[in-house]
């Protein structure tokens, strides 16, 4: 089975922010899966520069290489409409839908109609897709690249109490300033932080030598002191759709590689994790800085979750799922 994967090589195509999670996560599982992996990066035929040119390299790329499937990971207009149908005619063509949650209406139900398959990560969207009569959608989740074996949790070295990885926005940056007049130090890793952006290979060891590892909201802050504290936050909060939580790469990615994660509530994460057996969960500011105090302070309680959650996770990789998927299409 030959497989195209037409992915971004860089996380949202910035080269400045590091390799992507398509190119990570995606098309290792994928290569688990097929040993006939082609990929096909965005950026290297016109993603930025000329948008009608990457059309027309995509087509002739396909045309060359013949694959059995073609894996997309869309979530804007990168590849049209027109392109994806007539990719459709000839070969078999799957997106992997990662924000249905509040995308759906403007992207994925025009989409998914001239897709062969669709692949979504929220199963409340199940129901969007059979009221359009689409009927080709595999219900999948993110997971972590791989998961790390034998962790000796005992003898860990821990160099920082609290952290977190993800790129810096205005939610999160608000998040951890108040996490820091609280007395919290949070050592904040990725794109627009201090530290910067670092490597796969530094982010699990990150997730392993943090007593405390955040998974930070991503999704439009409606706190009334954040929608306070600038009318830069006002004017997001009244633009941006995105108002839903939803459930990560990260979540899975903090357990798996022996980390205890503190993470803001997702609808459909205790369908994972057991809460507060295997994970810590909080809904607000106050809640956020009263866990990160409390599990600093009882060792043994929050090495219990970490390691619970940390054998939970074995099935959650990118490449069982995406074994599972395939599994599916066959």
């Amino acid at each position: 089975m030959k497989i195209m994967a037409a992915f971004l090589k860089y996380d949202y195509g910035i080269k400045e922010r590091g390799e992507s999670l398509e190119k990570t996560a995606f098309l290792p599982a994928l290569q688990q899966v097929s040993g006939n992996v082609i990929p096909f990066w965005l950026e290297d035929h016109g993603y930025w520069e000329d948008k009608q040119k990457l059309q027309n390299n995509i087509l002739e790329f396909a045309a060359e290489n013949n694959p059995d499937i073609i894996f997309f990971i869309l979530m804007r207009d990168e590849v049209t409409k027109k392109t994806i149908e007539c990719l459709s005619k000839n070969y078999t063509t799957v997106n992997w839908f990662c924000d249905d949650q509040w995308r759906f209406e403007n992207f994925t139900r025009f989409i998914a109609p001239i897709l062969t398959y669709s692949i979504t990560t929220d199963k409340y969207s199940l129901m969007k897709y059979q009221q359009l009569g689409i009927k080709n959608v595999i219900l999948s989740q993110w997971g972590a690249g791989d998961y790390v074996e034998n962790i000796d949790f005992d003898n860990i070295e821990y160099k920082y109490d609290v952290s977190f990885v993800g790129g810096k926005n205005p939610t999160r940056a608000w998040i951890i300033d108040y996490l820091n007049k609280k007395g919290y130090r949070v050592t904040c890793f990725g794109n627009g932080w201090h530290e910067g952006s670092v490597s796969y290979a530094i982010i699990k060891d990150i997730f392993l030598r943090s007593k405390i590892s955040l998974n930070l909201s991503n999704s439009v802050q409606s706190d009334f002191r954040y929608l306070l504290s600038s009318w830069q936050s006002v004017k997001e909060y009244l633009s941006s759709q995105k108002r839903i939580e939803q459930i990560k790469a990260r979540n899975f990615e903090i357990p798996c590689y022996g980390g205890f994660q503190v993470t803001n509530y997702a609808p459909g994460i205790e369908d994972y994790y057991t809460i507060g057996k295997e994970i810590a969960i909080y809904t607000g500011l106050e809640d956020l800085a009263m866990q990160i105090e409390y599990y600093l302070n009882n060792e043994q309680e929050r090495k219990a979750i970490c390691l619970s959650g940390y054998k939970r996770s074995k099935d959650y990789t990118f490449e069982k799922r995406i074994k599972k998927v395939f599994e599916e299409l066959r």
